[in-house]
């Protein structure tokens, strides 16, 4: 799944990003783009639970097609 993080601007943002997806995914890998504001996420959550996750840390993500 990939999406969308605007305010995802630098690494500390990338690892914070990381750990909300394995917060409700541990063996989710996440490859971030943070010059694009993107990241793809390989995972067996539900997009919907990752979303969820990404907003509660601060980072509202869009999915992207």
């Amino acid at each position: 799944m990939q999406f969308q993080i605007d305010t995802m601007t630098c690494g500390g943002c990338v690892r914070r990003v990381t750990a909300a997806v394995q917060s409700v995914d541990s063996d989710a890998t996440v490859i971030a783009n943070v010059g694009e504001h993107r990241v793809d996420i390989q995972s067996t959550s539900t997009q919907q639970a990752l979303i969820a996750a990404l907003e509660n840390a601060g980072y509202p993500a869009k999915p992207l097609a």
